[in-house]
């Protein structure tokens, strides 16, 4: 997000709209993000042109690959992965105080484009995340007909499922069924 900033919740949100993002964009490669990102509070987002959102879209599709492995990788891989993107941004940190947001970091100067922003963001909460937990909060949905990404945000890293809740569902009616048929 444009309006970035290392506090808990806007690192998990960063890292949650991530997660969302990736499913859909691997769902449908042809997925609009500018829903998902103004939902985030990308505040450039409903603005932003058509051609923005094609090079988010395209830059994350080309992320799919180390995102899906991101659960079963090393902190080391996933660091050293996280750090040649993060050269190859035009990341220059400031503190600033608009739009009653507050003071905050913006990881790119105003005159970055669309996609360079929301891309420092994504791989600044990663890096803070790596750093943090390594890759331990990143899971693959539990359903057996899913497979998504999720980050895991709870306290006990008990997630277990994607966002979706027809996948939780689905599981625990299946499982239910089976005990009742044991039974």
């Amino acid at each position: 997000m444009y309006v970035a900033s290392v506090t808990d919740s806007e690192h998990r949100l960063t890292l949650e709209s991530m997660v969302d993002l990736h499913n859909a964009l691997v769902d449908d490669a042809a997925t609009d993000p500018r829903a998902l990102l103004a939902e985030a509070g990308f505040s450039r987002a409903p603005e932003a042109s058509a051609k923005s959102m094609r090079r988010v879209a395209q830059r994350m599709l080309d992320l799919a690959d180390f995102l899906t492995d991101l659960p079963d990788l090393e902190a080391e891989v996933a660091a050293t992965r996280i750090t040649e993107e993060l050269t190859e941004l035009p990341i220059t940190p400031s503190i600033v105080d608009h739009g009653g947001a507050g003071p905050h970091i913006h990881w790119t100067p105003a005159t970055a484009r669309f996609d360079d922003q929301v891309l420092a963001d994504i791989f600044m909460a990663l890096a803070q995340e790596v750093c943090d937990n390594g890759t331990i909060r990143f899971g693959e949905c539990a359903a057996d007909d899913c497979g998504h990404l999720f980050y895991d945000a709870t306290r006990n890293r008990s997630k277990r499922f994607c966002s979706d809740p027809r996948c939780a569902s689905r599981t625990h009616t299946a499982h239910h069924r089976k005990r009742k048929r044991s039974d």
